[in-house]
């Protein structure tokens, strides 16, 4: 009897060249996915068996022409892993106009863009899967990363309204949203400067030093990788989903159940503010 040849599905991981985006994309390529990884600037044309693609999710031209660049190679993208992204920390009234915007054009308007860029082929097909990572800072205003979770937050909300749109066109979207993985998150950051004269100089200092140890101390990025698995493999996915340790998953319930100042009193305490 001859042998059934499946296809395998096609993936496309934006930020794909460290930290969690990595981590997803080569776990996927263990899992008999044909994986595209997205950099701004490849080194590489493949690496553990993912394929390396240029994208600049802040050029229109740049994302299009990956986008175009799979197509012709598979002719279909299946899944899209928007997880392109940067971080930035900083008190709101320090942190410059221009580096607030700079934030939203990554982490917002480009992931818009990746997603808009690749619905028309999704829609043909009839099918399709999109997995934008948030994070559990989307959930709730953190101090010194007021604009983190403000882009991540919009990202979040308009993947409820994205889904409902999409809906008629079998094309599925959810939200993952991690807490602290050991990566090289930090050292990508945008930082507004440590000023002796800022009258937030000390809190400042204290939730930079907590931050950093958050993220050295966090899970290992292969559980992240695994969760994107299991979505993947949902008939029906949910909106929302988180990953990470569980007091940081569990801090989402806390906000929704408990009174808002007792929320924000717990923030404090662990800011040490």
């Amino acid at each position: 009897m001859a042998k059934i040849f499946i296809m395998p599905k096609i993936v496309l991981v934006t930020g794909a060249s460290s930290g969690l985006g990595q981590s997803i994309a080569e776990y996927l390529v263990t899992k008999n996915y044909k994986v595209y990884g997205t950099s701004r600037q490849p080194k590489l044309e493949e690496k553990n068996g993912v394929l390396f693609k240029a994208l600049d999710v802040r050029s229109a031209e740049s994302i299009k022409h990956c986008i175009d660049s799979v197509l012709v190679e598979n002719n279909t993208i299946d899944i899209l892993i928007n997880n392109a992204g940067v971080g930035i920390t900083g008190p709101m009234e320090e942190i410059p106009i221009d580096e607030a915007k700079a934030h939203f054009d990554t982490n917002f308007f480009g992931s818009l863009q990746v997603i808009n860029t690749v619905l028309p082929h999704m829609r043909a097909q009839k099918n399709g899967l999109i997995i934008n990572i948030t994070s559990i800072a989307a959930h709730m205003g953190l101090p010194f990363r007021g604009l983190y979770s403000a882009s991540k937050g919009a990202l979040a909300k308009v993947t409820e309204s994205y889904r409902m749109e999409l809906r008629q066109h079998h094309i599925k979207m959810v939200n993952l949203a991690p807490g602290d993985f050991a990566t090289n998150i930090a050292s990508g950051r945008f930082h507004s400067p440590l000023k002796e004269g800022s009258p937030y100089y000390k809190n400042y200092k204290m939730s930079l030093d907590l931050m950093d140890e958050d993220v050295d101390s966090g899970k290992d990025p292969i559980i992240m990788a695994k969760k994107v698995h299991s979505i993947i493999q949902t008939s029906q996915p949910k909106v929302n989903y988180k990953s990470g340790a569980f007091l940081q998953c569990f801090s989402v319930t806390l906000k929704q159940i408990l009174p808002q100042k007792l929320f924000e009193r717990i923030l404090l305490k662990h800011y040490k503010l």
